[in-house]
């Protein structure tokens, strides 16, 4: 399907409008700090008539930072929608379901606009289903219309910050609000909760008040070294020799990282999960003959107020535990987490009658393993469906005149190379972020895995383009030659 339906409804789209001339790494730098403090300020104003005090429901924690939002606040829906728009975009492009030439500049702005207007149409769309649904409490049915239309103006806000950041920051800003985020939640937790934490055990006095401090602080040192061993991830790569055929002794390097699709398997497999639990809670009131088999795939029970995933294998395989609390701090400290996960149990219903205890250390087995399971089934989707695969490495290659030194110029040939790494990256990557985010996950990581994978892989990015902004400030040939 061409995209020339768009141009009269692009025309409807506000647009911001990009610097006519090439602005300095100072002005990138002002207008993203503006950018910032705007995130900010929005993410830290709750809309009005939102209950505050029930916005504390740790099972969506992963999908905030993830998103760069925050429940009940202006941004309670994040960069979702225009992540979601993309992916859809992508896959429906990959798939041939939509036609665009990316180097003709008219179906580009086609293609953003209706990427843009899909973000937007996402935005109002889940902000009535985050009020509607009970996502986002709210104080009294009265102000549910009020509470909708504030999520959807912070949506757009975001859009729109966005689009800001792309045509005059430094980064994208996607890349901007998810680093922003996890950031903040990695020093706000660690100011608001784990030293308070640590203080009171000092107060407290005792024999182990001084290694009770200690513990208190090991979610930041679990994040310090979910930090490391990401950093030390994202510079593993194998690298092929290059050369290109119509010039000789011009050569380069085929990058392969370990980290081949990022960490975008064990987002996709997270959010199916997370998204699991919510979509399930229509279930929760069935009863009648149905409610054994119902209780089966997902049990949910009142919890001071609210609906908690408690068991079914639904439970199994999400990353939530029975109590509403943000393990292992809200439990008491590790001692008591690590007691509670050897010595607890929860009820499977069985479809026919009969009760089954599952020990929580099943489901910590079970959780990692269909996680990791479910990283390499969307790695192994994602490269076909993005062209990252090795058929289309090696056409694109073979269209710019690329070729692998001691081959033959055949993008058969290449396909060949190609296939000895990229398949066998893509599923160690795989499996290593789903066992990264689980091990974060399980030990309470602040941040989260995957936050601080993203992040680190944010800032690794955006160190390379500070660096690239400076050597053209510093040698301006360098960009007129890139950009001709």
């Amino acid at each position: 399907m061409a995209l020339e339906f768009m141009e009269p409804i692009a025309k409807f789209i506000p647009s911001i409008k990009g610097p006519t001339s090439p602005l300095s790494l100072k002005e990138k730098l002002f207008w993203t700090g503006i950018v910032l403090v705007v995130y900010f300020i929005l993410y830290n104003t709750y809309a009005f008539g939102i209950n505050q005090a029930e916005v504390t429901n740790p099972l969506f924690e992963l999908i905030s930072i993830i998103f760069a939002a925050k429940i009940g606040s202006l941004i309670t829906i994040g960069i979702g929608p225009i992540v979601l728009a993309s992916i859809l975009l992508q896959l429906f492009n990959g798939a041939g379901l939509i036609k665009f030439d990316q180097n003709n500049m008219e179906e580009k702005a086609r293609f953003q606009s209706m990427q843009k207007l899909a973000a937007i149409v996402l935005g109002i769309v889940e902000s009535f289903i985050f009020v509607l649904t009970g996502y986002v409490p709210v104080s009294n049915h009265a102000m549910i219309g009020a509470v909708i239309l504030q999520l959807v103006i912070g949506a757009i806000t975001i859009i729109y910050l966005d689009e800001i950041m792309t045509k005059w920051g430094i980064t994208s800003g996607i890349n901007l609000f998810i680093a922003s985020g996890v950031s903040y939640d990695i020093i706000a937790g660690t100011l608001g909760i784990l030293l308070p934490g640590a203080i009171t055990a000092i107060q407290t006095g005792g024999a182990t008040a001084i290694s009770e401090a200690v513990l208190a602080f090991a979610p930041l040192l679990f994040s310090i070294i979910v930090f490391l061993i990401s950093i030390y991830a994202y510079e593993i790569k194998v690298e092929l020799p290059l050369v290109f055929e119509q010039l000789r002794g011009i050569g380069g390097r085929l990058p392969i990282p370990f980290l081949y699709v990022s960490v975008l398997p064990v987002i996709l497999a997270t959010s199916l999960e997370m998204s699991l639990t919510v979509w399930f809670r229509i279930i929760a009131n069935v009863h009648g003959a149905f409610a054994n088999f119902t209780k089966f795939i997902a049990l949910y029970q009142p919890v001071n107020g609210q609906l908690q995933l408690n068991g079914g294998l639904v439970y199994l395989i999400s990353p939530t535990f029975p109590l509403p609390y943000p393990a292992p701090a809200g439990i008491g400290g590790y001692r008591q987490y690590f007691t509670y996960l050897l010595t607890h149990t929860t009820q499977l219903f069985l479809p026919f009658g009969g009760v089954l205890a599952v020990p929580e250390w099943i489901h910590i087995i079970v959780y990692t393993v269909v996680l990791v399971i479910l990283c390499i089934v969307f790695g192994k989707f994602w490269i076909e469906m993005t062209g990252q695969s090795p058929k289309h490495v090696a056409d694109q290659l073979q269209s710019v005149g690329w070729q692998i030194p001691g081959f033959r110029r055949d993008p058969r040939i290449i396909e060949n190379v190609l296939n000895k790494y990229i398949p066998t990256v893509t599923v160690l990557g795989s499996i290593f972020v789903g066992l990264l985010a689980a091990f974060a996950t399980l030990t309470g990581a602040l941040g989260t895995g995957m936050g601080i994978l993203l992040t680190v892989g944010i800032l690794y990015m955006l160190y390379q383009q500070l660096e690239q902004e400076h050597l053209y400030e510093a040698y301006p040939i360098l960009n007129k030659i890139v950009k001709e």
